[in-house]
């Protein structure tokens, strides 16, 4: 191409016409460009149209070629080349774009054309004589002449040359037209039947010596109508040879009758693939497809359009309900889900709410056009249109259906206008799309206009039009296997007239014949399957801007779909068959997690300072006597538990999904062996004090001496219970991520996709029977009633909470020298446990919001341990350092009982060093008493020997002795008294 270019670069000019005669070049060079002739142009060889606008000269044997637009030929030479001496071949001679009259006009079916005034093609002037051949004679004008391409006459057909109508036998034909009711189709089919009729009759080479004749009622569409209409016309004479009937629920009925009275039924606007049974319907035909044709179109259109799953709505008639059937075996077939499937007899309103709760997007409606306008009224109501939904319709209702006035809707055409819009169709194609010749030497568009001119309205407002042509070929099909039975062209050459409800054997006649059907008509090619059914092509069109554009065709029998690409849609593209669910976790706030990680991580801090206080300060009186190793385990136990923050605020945000469950497992380790700790150690203090000291007498030896290792024992006990428990959990149900999911959100945008929140949970199968404070399992117990599993980790947890609670509560009077911390521990207690008892159950209803539900755990996690840590260590911190009490045992025996005083603990601790020396004191005063009584009765003893007893008093009284002296009276009295002062 740039060689080229290159070679047109030097060229000089040369002057030109507007394909006039040019001037050769001097240099002869190269040959100026031509201007195009008027209505055509010039078709340069190996050039684009930029490349030709910028270069004026074309090099030596280039060769241009002429073309016109439109219905023109170009007259004069074609092709140009360019001569070595500058000019263009044949410029004597113009070349122009003429209008030609139509070609159709030279030929002439049982006749001879004579064209004169002109050569091919027919130019303006140019004449055209018609001529029939011998026994047809010419229906229309004899001559012709072509002017601005336009023919002066319309084109004449030769005719067969009949017998006279007196002497012609009348045939009748039975039918049933649906005026009006669900499908008004026989306002536009009837009229099409009598043209038909009138066609045939006029053709002497078919049924030269009948004459077809029609008798008709109106159905309504209603079978209970047509049932009177039916046995009118078999009752009354006279005999009728076939029967026509129109919408599918009256030729169900007719087609079933028909059987008993030996007749052929013809029907030209049924669609029930139930009609298709040959069993149940043995002498029915249609020259309307059957409904069924339409799925294999939607299948398609479903596959190009990547839809997989689909909603259907259809009205409860046989003729719906068997299409639907098949519909949804073909969908299977190819890997598509009916989703949602609706059905209604009168009032739609329920079933298209339902589809739009049901979030339908691509919606199958099957129903007649009356019905279609409820519809979607109720779908403008619901709002079940525009850019997020596609509805697939039958495509023969009228082109205006949805702007007729309906008294049984409330909706404004322009609100049914805006429904309908962007709307599939798909519709059998009933008028041939080529502009061919028919059987009845009418094109599909003469047709047309022959029929718009016989209707009393608008096609658009006429019930039927688009089936029309099928009503027109049902009569070309009759007359045809009626002709065929009666020798024009069968065999056995019977008489028509002879036929009656009895004959079975003109009926098996006239069924060969229509079986054998095949010629063209104005809807396309006429042909019967096996069922009677007509096969044809699919039309697929769609509502733009409230008119049908057709947007492709489908041949099913092929598997071609033949697009034209002009299809439009409100969101500039197709829309998804359902709503686009983005799902999306809800994460844990990052502020509210740093914010309470630092609280956590400052307790930690505080935690190994009093743990370091508390080792380091263990030779001290005063720390010893608060048993600092528990305290040390109660330090180590809150530094677990406030570690357990960081796992517990980690999620999908941070860790991955296979880092989940140890996450989970960390999070139940750490906080489980805190409390164990913590809360273990503060309740073993506080249980050895109640213990000892709320039963006096019997603790008596217990207060001398505590052995430190039943505390640690204690405290082990209670976290080997955990650890037992835990392990236990782990290996039987371990945690996992389970994902709870919300209800869906719509986004704020107005984009089709919706948002399916979800949340992270650590879990087990059995989570509640583990966990939960109260987990109510159900089994049939008698009547079935509920019975409660108290939870295996809350439960003895919430025990030793409820009871620590008891005992800080019983104990809160007492002074040990032992426990010398035991109110603060109750304090402690106190907090923790309500904190706790609060935090469980408040956490599992904030579950599903995870900043609540992390806010309130963790906060509670770190004010319990603060709390804690403030309560048992501060005191003795600010003791210590106020207080200068850093002495060891030995140096704070020899201070002073002054400062000692000054404590209670101090004080406590005397009192009882001075009761012990009191009970030596008082021991050995009672030695004493009881050696002097001995002396005494020894005495005693010596003394009767000493002296005889005395003869007693004749006065009767005692006897007398000498009296004893002052100082030998009993030691009973105050002596003995004296003895223990």
């Amino acid at each position: 191409m740039l060689l080229l270019l290159l070679l047109l670069a030097p060229l000089f000019l040369c002057p030109h016409g507007a394909g006039g005669a040019q001037t050769p070049n001097a240099t002869s060079e190269g040959c100026q460009i031509i201007h195009p002739p008027w209505e055509g142009g010039i078709r340069y060889r190996g050039l684009t149209r930029d490349q030709v606008k910028a270069i004026n000269f074309l090099p030596v044997d280039y060769e241009i070629e002429y073309v016109c637009r439109g219905e023109r030929e170009v007259v004069g030479p074609k092709v140009r080349k360019c001569l070595a001496n500058g000019s263009w071949t044949d410029m004597d001679t113009p070349s122009r774009c003429v209008r030609i009259c139509s070609k159709s006009y030279l030929t002439l079916e049982n006749g001879k054309v004579f064209l004169t005034g002109g050569d091919l093609p027919a130019l303006d002037g140019a004449r055209v004589d018609f001529r029939c051949d011998p026994d047809f004679h010419l229906v229309g004008s004899s001559r012709s002449i072509c002017s601005q391409g336009q023919w002066s006459t319309p084109k004449p057909h030769c005719q067969v040359n009949r017998t006279p109508h007196s002497e012609r036998r009348a045939v009748y034909i039975g039918a049933l037209f649906p005026m009006s009711g669900g499908w008004p189709g026989g306002q536009a089919c009837q009229p099409a039947v009598e043209m038909a009729l009138e066609d045939v009759n006029s053709r002497r080479d078919i049924l030269p010596d009948y004459e077809l004749k029609l008798i008709h009622h109106d159905s309504k569409c209603d079978p209970g109508q047509a049932t009177k209409y039916l046995y009118e016309l078999l009752y009354n004479d006279p005999i009728k040879i076939i029967l026509m009937p129109g919408c599918s629920s009256v030729s169900t009925l007719v087609a079933e009758a028909a059987r008993m009275w030996n007749l052929i039924v013809l029907s030209y606007g049924s669609s029930s693939p139930a009609l298709s049974n040959r069993q149940r319907f043995p002498t029915f035909f249609r020259t309307h497809p059957s409904a069924t044709l339409h799925n294999p179109t939607r299948v398609k259109l479903f596959e190009k359009w990547g839809w997989k799953k689909i909603a259907t709505i259809q009205q409860t008639t046989e003729v719906f309900t068997s299409t639907l059937d098949d519909l949804e075996e073909r969908v299977k077939e190819a890997g598509i889900e009916i989703t949602f499937r609706q059905s209604f007899f009168s009032d739609p309103a329920v079933p298209v709410k339902n589809l739009k709760r049901q979030d339908a997007r691509i919606i199958v409606g099957l129903f007649y056009e009356t019905e279609a306008r409820k519809v979607f009224c109720e779908v403008y109501k619901e709002r079940l249109f525009g850019k997020k939904y596609v509805w697939f319709l039958i495509g023969w209702y009228a082109d205006n259906w949805f702007k007729i006035y309906d008294p049984s809707i409330n909706c404004t055409v322009d609100e049914m206008t805006e429904a309908v819009e962007g709307h599939i169709t798909t519709e059998i194609v009933m008028l041939n799309p080529a502009n061919t010749r028919s059987i009845s030497n009418m094109t599909s568009q003469e047709f047309v206009e022959k029929l718009t001119k016989r209707l009393k309205r608008h096609p658009e407002e006429t019930g039927g039009f688009q089936e029309a042509p099928l009503a027109y070929d049902a009569i070309w099909a009759l007359a045809l296997a009626l002709n065929k039975t009666s020798g024009g062209g069968g065999r056995s050459g019977v008489r028509l007239e002879d036929f009656n409800y009895n004959n079975q054997t003109i009926t098996d006649q006239i069924y060969r014949a229509m079986n054998s059907s095949s010629f063209e008509g104005v809807s396309g090619h006429v042909v019967f399957d096996a069922s009677g059914s007509r096969m044809a092509w699919t039309l697929i069109e769609q509502l733009q801007g409230g008119s049908y554009k057709k947007i492709g065709y489908y041949d099913s029998t092929k598997d071609d779909l033949s697009w034209s690409k002009t299809d439009k849609w409100i969101g500039g593209s197709p829309p998804a068959d359902q709503t686009l669910v983005i799902k999306t976790f809800r994460f844990l706030s990052q502020k509210l997690f740093i914010s309470v990680s630092v609280l956590s991580s400052l307790g930690i801090v505080l935690a190994v300072v009093c743990l370091s206080f508390n080792i380091y300060n263990s030779h001290v009186r005063y720390i010893q006597n608060s048993q600092p190793n528990l305290n040390n385990l109660t330090a180590v136990g809150c530094s677990l538990a406030l570690a357990a923050v960081f796992p517990l605020g980690l999620d999908g945000y941070h860790i991955g999904r296979n880092q989940f469950p140890f996450v989970c497992q960390a999070r139940l380790w750490l906080l489980g062996l805190g409390f164990s700790l913590g809360y273990g150690s503060m309740f073993t203090k506080i249980w050895w004090v109640h213990t000892v000291f709320t039963k006096k007498e019997e603790k008596k030896e217990w207060r001398k001496t505590l052995e430190p290792w039943k505390l640690y024992a204690t405290v082990g006990l209670l976290v080997g219970m955990d650890v037992l428990t835990l392990a236990i959990w782990q290996i039987v149900d371990p945690l996992h991520r389970t994902i709870e999911t919300f209800a869906k959100e719509e986004p704020k945008e107005d984009i089709d996709v919706s948002i399916l929140p979800q949340l992270e949970h650590c879990s087990s199968r059995k989570m509640n029977t583990w966990l939960g404070v109260w987990a109510v399992a159900r089994g049939r117990i008698g009547e079935g009633a509920p019975f409660p599993l108290w939870s295996i980790f809350y439960g003895y947890k919430g025990l030793l909470l409820l009871l620590g609670i008891f005992l800080a509560y019983e104990t809160k009077s007492v002074s040990t020298e032992k426990i010398n911390d035991h109110r603060a521990v109750g304090m402690a207690i106190y907090n923790v446990a309500v904190l706790c008892l609060i935090t469980a159950p408040v956490t599992m209803i904030l579950s599903s919001q995870q900043d609540a539900a992390f806010a309130f755990a963790s906060l509670a996690i770190v004010f319990s341990s603060y709390i804690t840590l403030v309560v048992l260590f501060v005191p003795k911190m600010r003791r210590l350092i106020t207080r200068g009490e850093w002495q060891s045992e030995a140096q704070d025996t020899m201070k002073t009982g002054s400062s000692t005083n000054n404590n209670e603990e101090e004080k406590s601790r005397l009192l009882e060093k001075e009761n012990r020396e009191l009970e030596k004191i008082i021991a050995e005063k009672e030695e004493r008493v009881s050696e002097l009584r001995h002396q005494l009765q020894s005495r005693q003893q010596l003394r009767s020997r000493r002296h005889p007893p005395t003869p007693p008093d004749p006065s009767g009284g005692l006897p007398r002795g000498p009296p004893e002296p002052p100082d030998r009276l009993s030691c009973d009295g105050s002596r003995v008294h004296l003895l223990y002062k």
